[in-house]
Order: C-alpha cells, then sequence, then structure tokens
C-alpha cells in the first residue's frame, strides 16, 4: 500500500528546519507484515530529541530514513494468523523489539537486546529486511518504528496493548518519554523514598524521570535546566527546587549529607554527566539516559569509583520491559500519579514536522505530538 511519511535524505543539514526543510513528506510504498509483525495506522507521534539527534547528525543513521519511534497506532492486520493482536486493538510502540532468544533477553534484560539493537542500527527490521520503499530504492526504518507516518509494518514486539479510552496524544508519550525517565529512575536507579535526587536536563525525558522520582517518595528532588519555564514546570510537577546549570553547584551543596543520593542525566552531553557525577555522594547513583555525539569522551577520576564508592550506570529505555512497564505507568497515571498529560506541549499535523523540530532544537517544547 502507498502511505506519506517523513524522509531524511541526509544528516546535519543546518537550521532553521523550517526553512532547510532536511523532512520532506513523500509518498512510499509499505509492504504486507510478514510473519510476527503488524500492519498499524499511527494515530499520533511524539517528536523525542532522539529524532532530532539524526536530523542533526549526532546520532548517524543510514539514509535515507522515515523517522520517529514513540507512538499510539491501531492495528490494521497482522501478519500471522494465529497473532496475539487482532484489527481495531489500540497498541503504544516501543523502539527496541526485544528478540526473546538471546543471552539479554533470556536473563530479564530484553532492553538490551543485542539482535534489535543491531537491526535498529541498521535501519532495518528485526525479522530482516525492509517494509519500505521510494520508488526502485529501499527507505530504512528509524528503530523499527517509522512513526512520521500515516502506516507502519512494525515487529509485534514493539507493539504493547494499551486501554482504547486513552487519547493517543496521551498514549503515544508511554512509548519512549515516559518509559525512559520514569525507568530510569524505577528500573535502573531503584530510588528508595527519602532519598535525594538531581535530574540534568528538563525535556521529556527529563521531566518524566522527575514524575517518576515522585512516585518513588524522593527528598529532595533538585531539577536543572537553562530554561526558566522548565523549571516552573518542574515546580508544578513536585521538585524541591528548581536551577539554572550555574546554580546547580549551589543547589547541591544544600542537600545533606554533601551531594544526591542518586543523579539523572538526560542532556546527552558529556560535560552535563560530569556534573551529574560530582553532583553525586559517596556511595550514591549516577545514572544516564542521554545519548551523545558518538565522538564526545567522558572524564572523570578514575579513582573516584571505588574511593568513592560510586556506581555509574547507563539506562537504555529505562531499563524496561515495555509489556511490563506501560501498563503499570499507565495504571498510575489514571490514579493521578504520573501527570503525563502535563509533558504535552501541542498537537500538530505531520506537515508541520521542520518547524516543530526548529522549536525543539530551541528548548521551546517539552513532548510535541504529530498526527497524519
Amino acid at each position: 500500500m502507498q502511505i506519506t511519511a517523513a524522509i531524511l535524505d541526509r544528516i546535519g543539514d543546518p537550521g532553521p528546519y523550517a526553512e532547510t526543510r532536511p523532512l520532506r513528506l513523500a509518498q512510499v510504498d509499505l509492504g504486507e507484515p510478514q510473519h510476527g509483525e503488524l500492519l498499524v495506522r499511527i494515530d499520533a507521534a511524539g517528536i523525542c530529541h532522539s529524532d532530532l539527534s539524526v536530523v542533526n547528525g549526532d546520532r548517524p543513521r543510514p539514509m535515507p530514513m522515515a523517522l520517529g519511534h514513540e507512538a499510539a497506532a491501531t492495528v490494521m492486520r497482522a501478519g500471522d494468523p494465529k497473532s496475539r493482536f487482532e484489527a481495531g486493538d489500540r497498541v503504544v510502540l516501543a523502539f527496541l523489539p526485544a528478540c526473546g532468544h538471546c543471552a539479554s533477553c533470556g536473563s530479564g534484560h530484553g532492553f538490551l537486546c543485542a539482535p534489535a539493537a543491531q537491526a535498529n542500527g541498521a535501519g532495518r527490521m528485526l525479522r530482516g529486511g525492509h517494509r519500505l520503499r521510494e520508488g526502485s530504492g529501499e527507505v530504512f526504518h528509524h528503530l523499527g518504528v517509522s512513526a512520521f507516518a500515516t502506516h507502519a509494518v512494525i515487529d509485534e514486539r514493539s507493539a504493547v496493548k494499551v486501554p482504547g479510552d486513552i487519547a493517543p496524544e496521551i498514549a503515544a508519550l508511554f512509548g519512549c518519554a515516559v518509559l525512559t525517565g520514569v525507568g530510569a529512575v524505577l528500573n535502573t536507579a531503584m530510588v528508595r523514598p527519602g532519598e535525594s535526587v538531581a535530574i540534568y536536563g528538563l525535556g521529556g525525558v527529563g521531566l518524566s524521570s522527575l514524575l517518576g522520582a515522585m512516585v518513588a517518595g524522593a527528598e529532595p528532588i533538585v531539577a536543572i535546566d537553562p530554561f526558566p519555564w522548565k523549571r516552573q514546570l518542574a515546580l508544578e510537577l513536585g521538585a524541591t527546587v528548581a536551577v539554572d546549570p550555574s546554580e546547580a553547584a549551589a543547589a547541591i551543596a544544600a542537600v545533606p549529607g554533601g551531594g544526591v543520593d542518586v543523579a539523572i542525566e538526560t542532556a546527552g552531553k558529556a560535560e552535563v554527566l560530569v556534573q551529574a557525577y560530582r553532583a553525586t555522594k559517596r556511595g550514591g547513583r549516577t545514572v544516564t539516559v542521554g545519548l551523545p555525539n558518538p565522538a564526545e569522551m567522558l572524564s572523570i577520576p578514575a579513582v573516584s569509583l571505588v574511593g568513592d564508592g560510586k556506581t555509574l550506570a547507563g539506562s537504555y529505555m529505562g531499563s524496561s520491559i515495555p509489556s511490563r512497564d506501560v501498563p503499570r505507568y499507565i495504571a498510575l497515571w489514571r490514579a493521578g500519579r504520573l501527570p503525563v498529560d502535563r509533558l504535552l506541549t501541542s498537537v500538530s499535523p505531520l506537515s508541520e514536522i521542520n518547524r516543530l523540530m526548529d522549536e525543539l532544537a530551541s528548548g521551546g517544547a517539552i513532548r510535541q505530538i504529530v498526527t497524519p
């Protein structure tokens, strides 16, 4: 079938993107879902900094690529007649379709699935090959989802069923921002009640981490970001204090114990990760979910890991199991304990995608949603 998708032909074009227009809406051919795959209609897709990082070249990917990886969708057809999914099912799409058979999956760490990571990096489907074509050429998939489109073929293992009464623009947020940010706090850092937390960067993932820290019962919570309006939102969502990066050292020094128990870095900058590590007290945990440019290197005193008993941990997809965590985060949202709707900045048509990338790049948005 023919669909409309936002295609990126090359990386690194300069902004403003509303003028240079690196993403173009194109009519492309979408193949049939194979065994273990689903044809879905995209109902809403969130714009994540990981999408922007492909556009600006921080996350190199094969081109041309159909972008987008955070979405809510409706199942149209399954490639397997015995599928657990059927037409009409509402689903949230997760960007890592864990294979279920590798060593990581077998040990309960599907978020580290090697075959899925390799497929995502190569821009192909987990079961091999591509389902998108433009003319005679293949179009690469973004993280197995390619959600900036009217429809997609995805692996069943990228889909999590959700109740049909959740608005698509809210459901989409659970596929990346919430899964990653809340998961970094609850799954990776395993924050305990009464522990102090600092969060560096207040985008969609950072504010989701703040919501996760609230659920965990953290106290105090220090939120750090250069944008005043994001700091104000952080305070409204429960942060104890919200400061500019220039004031972060003083705010951390005021925390009893000479640092925080847990520091969460979401900015995707090595220099910010160093700041988060320094803010972590002896015996504390530093967790990073940001994705810096691969050329960036991290420099910390090696002796501090042992001498101060610190832990530095990466958190991919919030160390989450989507089939387990998406439903429980939705339950927390329904209970009023995880107000993810406050993260929603705007809902716009897909045709506005380049302008929205500018808005995100300038720090003017938390989570923008596009609809076909």
